[in-house]
């Protein structure tokens, strides 16, 4: 698959909402949004970035942007880690990875030299009119969020 960047639509996606609605693309029409794909609920790294998206969400907001995780866990996974760390972002469950292989968030990784499938850590910027004004592919969890808002500033 082709790597997506600026310029390119986003993929259109239907996946539950951590609140049981279904969601897609279009349902964000007229709105900016930052959806990032993190690879699992309550692990360190996806806890500190979902955290810190949370901590800077009014900000986001202020710039005009609502923004949206996405990851292989649950629905239901995804309400109970909202709960336990009173995150302020609409959390998709995406089982099959659909979603996820559509933007390239998904593929080979390697750890240790041991080479496995899996969620690459990648947010994109997506425009009022569903094209992708930015995308971060590979990120670091820490201060991601940060450097995110700094960029669309």
């Amino acid at each position: 698959m082709a790597e997506l960047k600026a310029g390119d639509p986003a993929p259109d996606f239907s996946l539950e909402g951590d609140d049981g609605r279904s969601y897609s693309l279009s349902d964000f029409s007229g709105e900016k949004i930052v959806l990032y794909f993190y690879p699992k609920d309550n692990t360190p790294g996806c806890t500190t970035e979902a955290r810190e998206f949370t901590a800077l969400a009014k900000e986001y907001a202020e710039e005009g942007y609502r923004i949206i995780g996405v990851s292989p866990d649950s629905a239901a996974s995804h309400k109970k880690f909202k709960e336990k760390y009173e995150l302020e972002i609409l959390l998709l469950s995406d089982p099959d990875k659909a979603c996820a292989g559509a933007f390239g968030a998904y593929g080979e990784k390697k750890n240790y030299g041991v080479k496995y499938m899996g969620i690459i850590r990648s947010t994109f910027v997506i425009d009022t009119d569903g094209t992708v004004l930015k995308a971060f592919k590979n990120v670091r969890a820490k201060g991601h969020a940060e450097k995110v808002l700094c960029e669309l500033r």
